[in-house]
C-alpha cells in the first residue's frame, strides 16, 4: 500500500513500531519514511505520548549507562544506545568540525577508533577493562555531520579475554570494520 494512502491508525503504528527499533530518528526522517509533514508525526507523537527525540535519547541513555562496568559515563565515546554486558553494544557519533581535518572535512581516525574502542571494553563484565591488540580497517572517510553507528558483538569469551567485533556505518554504509582483544582485570592487578 502506497504510504500516502495509509489511513491515521496505520501511520501512528508505524511511527511507533519506527521509533522503538531506532529511537534516534528525527520528525523529519519519519516524515519522509511516511510521506507526510513533520507537523502530522508531531500530531501522531503527540497523540501516541511519545516524547521528542531529545527526551527520547535521554530515557534511553539514563537506562544503558547504569549497565557500565569498566568505563565511567563520561569514558565512552558516542552516545551509548545499548548494552548488554558481554554481548553486544551500539554507540552513535555525530562528527563535529572540531573532529575533522581543516581541509578535507574528513573525520579524523582517531575519533571512529576511539568510539569503536570504548564500545568494546564497554562490553566487558570487569570493574576495569583494557585493549590487549586490535585489527581495524577503515573502509570510507567519514565527513563532517555524520552520524556513525557503532555495533559491537562479543564473538568469544574465555575467562577474562573477549574477543569483540565492531562494524561502525553511515547511513547503513560501513565505514570501519574492527577486531579487539579485550581483557578484564582483577581488582588484585589494578588496585596495586
Amino acid at each position: 500500500m502506497p504510504r500516502a494512502h495509509l489511513s491515521k491508525k496505520q501511520r501512528q503504528e508505524l511511527v511507533a513500531r519506527y521509533l522503538s527499533g531506532n529511537p534516534f530518528l528525527t520528525d523529519e526522517d519519519l516524515a519522509a519514511l511516511l510521506g507526510v509533514s513533520v507537523q502530522t508525526i508531531r500530531l501522531d507523537r503527540s497523540e501516541l505520548h511519545i516524547p521528542e527525540k531529545r527526551e527520547r535519547l535521554e530515557q534511553v541513555a539514563r537506562g544503558v549507562y547504569g549497565r557500565l562496568r569498566s568505563l565511567e559515563e563520561g569514558e565512552l565515546v558516542g552516545e551509548l544506545v545499548d548494552l548488554e554486558v558481554g554481548k553486544h553494544g551500539i554507540s552513535i557519533l555525530t562528527i563535529t568540525e572540531q573532529m575533522t581535518l581543516k581541509k578535507s572535512c574528513v573525520a579524523r581516525g582517531h575519533y571512529l577508533f576511539a568510539q569503536a574502542n570504548s564500545l568494546a571494553v564497554a562490553l566487558c563484565d570487569a570493574e576495569v577493562a583494557l585493549t590487549g591488540t586490535t585489527k581495524v580497517s577503515f573502509r570510507r572517510p567519514v565527513y563532517c555531520g555524520e552520524k556513525v553507528v557503532a555495533r559491537a558483538l562479543v564473538r568469544r569469551r574465555k575467562g577474562n579475554k573477549y574477543m569483540v567485533r565492531v562494524t561502525s556505518t553511515v547511513n547503513g554504509e560501513t565505514v570501519l570494520e574492527g577486531k579487539f582483544l579485550i581483557f578484564g582485570l582483577a581488582e588484585e592487578v589494578w588496585r596495586r
